[in-house]
């Protein structure tokens, strides 16, 4: 399984393409907003000759959603998320106009509800989702095992952690959702956050500053 990162919109948010060999993918948290970013993630996904099944998303803040739309109109895909971030999406459009997003394009609402342990089987794809709450109230995590990496959206970054003064965030229950669900994965785990650069829960575990709460 590999992992393509695209950082778009003006937040600089991390999407990804999950994809495998026989190419099967999935696009998840798509990043793009403005026309070239959205022809760059089409543009690889025609050079690899991807077949994607779907949308998913770690959670509705804004940023990750930006491509949502685009994504689920033009190639006909299915939309996964958590149903407890339906509170979330509900006020996608007021962010949009706070951050000066003034060409989002509304997010539909998912076709799919995600759900704790489910496993989610995509052609040879496979990939766990994790329920981790605390950045939003339905936010998700999704896990391979056998290729040891987590798409971790904003649950735990390099040296930080999702930010909780958002509606739905709560430190505790943000750090119930690390040091019980995320640091309790594997050390060799690579973890795709959805802000900055790559890491591992090893690394993690023994320098992130939530070990000082």
């Amino acid at each position: 399984m590999k992992v393509e990162i695209f950082t778009g919109n003006p937040i600089q948010q991390n999407g990804s393409i999950v994809y495998n060999e026989q190419g099967d993918a999935v696009i998840i948290d798509p990043s793009c907003y403005e026309r070239d970013e959205q022809e760059e993630w089409m543009g690889f996904i025609q050079m690899k000759d991807l077949k994607v099944h779907a949308v998913l998303n770690t959670h509705c803040h804004i940023d990750h959603i930006t491509g949502n739309a685009f994504f689920t109109e033009k190639l006909g895909l299915p939309f996964y998320a958590h149903k407890e971030e339906l509170f979330t999406l509900s006020f996608a459009e007021r962010s949009a106009q706070m951050y000066g997003l003034a060409a989002y394009v509304p997010s539909p609402e998912p076709t799919d509800y995600l759900e704790d342990n489910q496993v989610l089987t995509f052609g040879d794809l496979e990939l766990k989702v994790i329920f981790g709450p605390g950045h939003s109230v339905g936010h998700v995590a999704f896990y391979s095992e056998a290729d040891a990496l987590l798409i971790g959206g904003d649950i735990l970054f390099k040296g930080s952690f999702g930010r909780v003064d958002l509606p739905g965030g709560d430190m505790e229950v943000l750090k119930k959702t690390i040091f019980e669900r995320i640091f309790t994965l594997p050390d060799n785990t690579v973890v795709y956050p959805g802000h900055g650069p790559t890491t591992t829960i090893g690394e993690e575990k023994r320098t992130n500053y939530i070990l000082q709460f």
